[in-house]
């Protein structure tokens, strides 16, 4: 007999399935430059698709959450599976083991093999950020770490994993995370950088503005705007 993880992953498979739309899958497989394809479905679609199988089926451990999530992305077949794994990576059901230090290497081989935007930013912010937040001195040298890897998306997300600390930022992080990455001529590393600073500027504006002065000779153009764009919406600040 199946157990819970193979039903559940199961399901969802059959639920999205349900749900394509073939003549939208091609549009969306080339906007993302996928080699992997779409079963056409929109983001409204694919939570409604993903809605029954996760309330059905509950992971009883976190050895089932693990196998699910790894079933769906090792063995991925179309890319709304990839959304569906982080989906249950970050299931408030599964908050406990979301944010546990034993899912990091999880995580890495999610964006290693995931290596592109839409999945490795939500692995970042949502996942290895609730992990940093929960354990900040064992996960803190682990971004350093990250920050100087050969892996444009192992940098990238070590940049943008705090995206969602607000106040709990840590700003010397934050900044050690992002030099690194200055002179990478890459758009996703000096789009991250920007994205990352003008996040930040939401809460700490005197802060960026001093970081932005402080590296201006390093800084890319991109990154500038980017880090400034919601500062020179709200002169005030």
């Amino acid at each position: 007999m199946p157990n819970v993880a193979e039903l559940l992953v199961n399901d969802l498979r059959a639920s999205l399935r349900a749900g394509a739309n073939p003549d939208r899958a091609p549009g969306q497989q080339a906007y993302m430059k996928s080699a992997i394809p779409y079963y056409g479905l929109t983001a409204p679609e694919m939570k409604l698709a993903f809605k029954g199988p996760l309330a059905t089926h509950t992971l009883p451990d976190r050895d089932d959450w693990e196998r699910a999530i790894r079933e769906l992305w090792d063995h991925v077949t179309h890319r709304e599976e990839w959304y569906a794994a982080i989906g249950i990576a970050s299931h408030r059901a599964y908050r406990h083991w979301t944010t546990e230090l034993a899912s990091l290497p999880l995580y890495e081989h999610m964006i290693r093999t995931g290596a592109w935007w839409d999945v490795c930013d939500s692995i970042g912010e949502s996942l290895v950020g609730s992990v940093l937040r929960t354990h900040p001195e064992a996960v803190t040298p682990l971004m350093r770490q990250w920050s100087r890897d050969e892996h444009l998306w192992i940098r990238r997300v070590s940049i943008l994993c705090q995206l969602k600390s607000k106040t709990q930022t840590d700003r010397e992080l934050l900044s050690d995370c992002i030099q690194p990455s200055l002179d990478d001529k890459d758009f996703f590393a000096r789009k991250g950088i920007g994205w990352a600073l003008r996040e930040f500027s939401k809460t700490d504006p005197v802060w960026v503005r001093r970081f932005v002065t402080a590296h201006a000779d390093r800084l890319s153009g991109l990154s500038r705007r980017e880090a400034l764009k919601w500062l020179d919406n709200h002169p005030d600040r």
